[in-house]
C-alpha cells in the first residue's frame, strides 16, 4: 500500500506517557485520505493526554470529561488541495480502550484516526442513519483494523 505523496499529514505528539510511532501513524492517515480519493489534502493529527483532552472536550463540546477523539473540520469545501482540519486523539484513553478490547494501542490509534478523518469529511454517526458506520467498517476491513476477537479458553 502506498499513499499519495502529495498528501500532507502532520503528527504532533504532545504526550509522553505512551510510546507512539508517529511516522507509522502519519503513513496510515496518508493511506486513509488516499483511499477516500481526496487528492492533495492535508490533515493535522495531535496526540494528547487525558487532561488536555478533557479541557478541549469541555471547551468545544461542553462535556467535562476526556474522550478518545475530537475532530475539527476546516470547513473548506473546495475539494482537492484543501486543508481538511485537525484530529486530536487522547493516547491515554486509546490505551485503556485497547487493553479493554484485548488489542494493541497501535490498532486503536488507527481506528481513532480513521474515525477522525471521516468526521473531517462531514460524516456524523449521530445523524446519518449509519452511513459513517458503513464507510468506516469498509475501510477498517481494507486496512485490517477490524475489532479483535477475544480468545476464549
Amino acid at each position: 500500500m502506498s499513499g499519495d505523496p502529495d498528501q500532507e499529514v502532520s503528527v504532533r505528539n504532545w504526550q509522553r506517557r505512551h510510546r507512539v510511532d508517529g511516522r507509522a501513524l502519519r503513513a496510515f492517515v496518508v493511506e486513509v485520505v488516499g483511499a477516500l480519493e481526496i487528492p492533495h489534502a492535508s490533515v493535522t493529527l495531535a496526540l494528547v493526554g487525558d487532561a488536555r483532552m478533557r479541557k478541549m472536550n469541555r471547551e468545544f463540546r461542553g462535556f467535562d470529561k476526556a474522550t478518545d477523539v475530537l475532530s475539527f473540520p476546516a470547513g473548506d469545501d473546495s475539494g482537492a488541495g484543501r486543508y481538511l482540519g485537525d484530529i486530536v486523539i487522547s493516547v491515554d484513553t486509546a490505551e485503556r480502550q485497547s487493553r479493554r478490547r484485548g488489542s494493541l494501542l497501535t490498532r486503536e490509534l488507527r481506528v481513532l484516526a480513521l474515525h477522525g478523518v471521516l468526521h473531517l469529511l462531514g460524516y456524523d454517526h449521530q445523524t446519518d442513519d449509519g452511513e459513517m458506520r458503513r464507510v468506516e467498517y469498509r475501510l477498517r476491513r481494507r486496512f485490517e483494523i477490524t475489532t479483535p476477537r477475544r480468545l476464549t479458553a
